[in-house]
């Protein structure tokens, strides 16, 4: 790592606990660039910011394509902000299958809130991963809560098996559906369901109030079939207009009610425990990807590799375990 990489890192490892909102960007930045040099200068920074951060708040929140995700982040953050709350919302879009660019463009949906100082809004786009989180997202939560966002939301990008992912790095995940009930139910996910820890149903205004309050009775008594994930803490069904900012109080107190019971029986703590190694693992697994790819040994083989299986002529589990023996024993210099 040159001089001037290790002079950034320092700069940026003062300025972030002092909020400095350009050094949180650049820092996001570095962390996210592919050049090597850059990756050695995250990594420093990572273990600078590693003391400050980790005591946020972290709430996942997912729903489905129209429930209004955006919205209710805007009302629930402005809420926040009036309670004294400094948080952060790191906002995956989808992304263009040609260019990798984000869609949506959350920031732009979510114009008051992006307004405020006490407020910073993070659209990533998904990109190829899995789980509507992106790769660096574990990275960018904690740089700002190491600038001091006491308040850490995560917007998804929508509902799906493997979406899951965003309840491994968060400490409540939160459900948003639309009003509706019966046959709606069964175009929920049960596998999502049952990984909330709140659900509510936006949108309980004007002609679909009444709907709303069916549909979370509708879904109260779903949930009553399906195992809790957390002992001791029966999953709410709520209901809001995060359009009017009706309900969001309510929804704050209960997430708040969630946390203490999570602190006070241990669960939390046991949890965060959970998530460190996992992402442990999931580094692990993409560097090896990653040094694999990079390696002259094994490039030749991958390409032959690659054909023999889009070819049908031989099994991605045994070319998979082909490509991992060969690279164990090229770095073993056998």
């Amino acid at each position: 790592m040159s001089t001037a990489s290790k002079e950034q890192v320092e700069q940026l490892a003062e300025a972030l606990p002092r909020g400095d909102r350009r050094a949180l960007a650049r820092a996001i930045t570095l962390l996210e660039s592919t050049r090597a040099e850059d990756q050695d200068a995250g990594d420093l920074l990572l273990e600078k910011i590693a003391p400050l951060s980790g005591k946020a708040l972290r709430v996942g929140i997912s729903g489905v394509p129209g429930v209004g995700k955006s919205t209710f982040i805007e009302s629930l953050g402005n809420h926040l902000i009036a309670e004294g709350h400094r948080i952060a919302v790191l906002a995956v879009d989808p992304s263009s299958a040609l260019t990798g660019g984000s869609i949506l463009g959350d920031k732009t949906r979510m114009e008051k809130l992006s307004q405020r100082t006490e407020a910073f809004i993070r659209p990533s786009p998904a990109g190829r991963t899995l789980g509507g989180v992106t790769r660096h997202t574990r990275e960018t939560m904690l740089l700002v809560e190491a600038a001091g966002y006491d308040v850490v939301l995560i917007e998804t990008v929508g509902v799906g098996q493997s979406e899951t992912a965003v309840a491994e790095m968060t400490d409540m995940f939160m459900l948003l559906l639309l009003p509706g009930g019966g046959d709606e139910l069964q175009g929920i996910k049960r596998g999502i369901v049952e990984l909330a820890d709140l659900v509510v149903v936006n949108k309980a205004d004007g002609d679909l109030k009444a709907a709303a309050g069916r549909a979370a009775s509708d879904y109260r008594n779903a949930l009553r079939f399906l195992h809790p994930r957390h002992a001791g803490w029966e999953v709410p069904v709520m209901t809001c207009s995060a359009l009017h900012d009706e309900g969001i109080d309510e929804i704050w107190k209960t997430v708040n009610e969630y946390r203490h019971h999570m602190t006070d029986s241990g669960e939390l703590a046991q949890a965060r425990a959970r998530q460190a190694k996992a992402w442990l693992w999931d580094e692990i697994a993409a560097n090896l990807v990653a040094l694999a790819k990079e390696s002259p040994a094994v490039g030749q083989l991958i390409e032959a590799l690659e054909d023999a299986v889009s070819q049908g002529v031989q099994s991605p589990r045994v070319a998979a375990r082909r490509v991992v023996d060969h690279f164990a024993t090229n770095e073993r210099g056998d």
